[in-house]
């Protein structure tokens, strides 16, 4: 990763810890807020799927899936920005299938870092853990029905994201390195 794109990393992250901060301090005026960046997310994902599907995946064995995802997803959002006030079990239940799904995908790629010995994948299992528990503290207040709540864990989950966008940025990425002697070993093979 270039140094540049981890300065956009670390400077977008930086943005969003400040944006949660500001939802924190007022959770009854940032309410709307919330709601309308969680619709205009969803339609942004809708459309990236529906974009990647045009451009590369309708080539793909199971393709048509990731359309299909993208038109769902696409929907709920168009659905979410229509309404003026949305009922507060509609966003904690937008916020508890994110987080759920998040985990679900995360603790799959987990294990499968496991299987192939990643080192990694203590730091993807943690991931995911926390996702599958933030997705259980929505099931729970759902039930409970408090705007501030809903505020309060999208804050927590944007600076949750944010520090782990940081941390997987400063990482030292790993390069592949093959070294000249062994090159030419290979090419005089031939």
């Amino acid at each position: 990763m270039t140094k540049f794109r981890r300065a956009t990393i670390f400077m977008i992250s930086a943005a969003m810890i400040i944006t949660a901060i500001a939802f924190m301090v007022s959770p009854r005026e940032s309410y709307p807020v919330v709601t309308l960046i969680l619709s205009f997310m969803l339609v942004a994902y809708g459309i990236r799927q529906i974009v990647y599907y045009i451009v590369m995946a309708r080539h793909m064995v199971g393709g048509r899936l990731i359309l299909y995802i993208g038109l769902i997803v696409l929907d709920l959002g168009l659905f979410t920005a229509t309404l003026s006030t949305i009922p507060l079990p509609y966003v904690m239940l937008y916020l508890l299938g994110g987080y759920a799904f998040a985990g679900a995908i995360d603790l799959m790629r987990a294990k499968e870092a496991r299987r192939l010995h990643s080192p990694e994948w203590k730091f993807i299992l943690f991931k995911g853990m926390v996702n599958i528990l933030i997705a259980v503290i929505c099931l729970v207040l759902v039930f409970v029905g408090t705007t501030i709540a809903a505020v309060y864990i999208y804050s927590a989950g944007l600076i949750y994201s944010s520090i782990l966008r940081i941390v997987s940025a400063m990482r030292k990425t790993a390069v592949v390195y093959i070294p000249q002697t062994e090159i030419e070993r290979i090419m005089s093979l031939k």
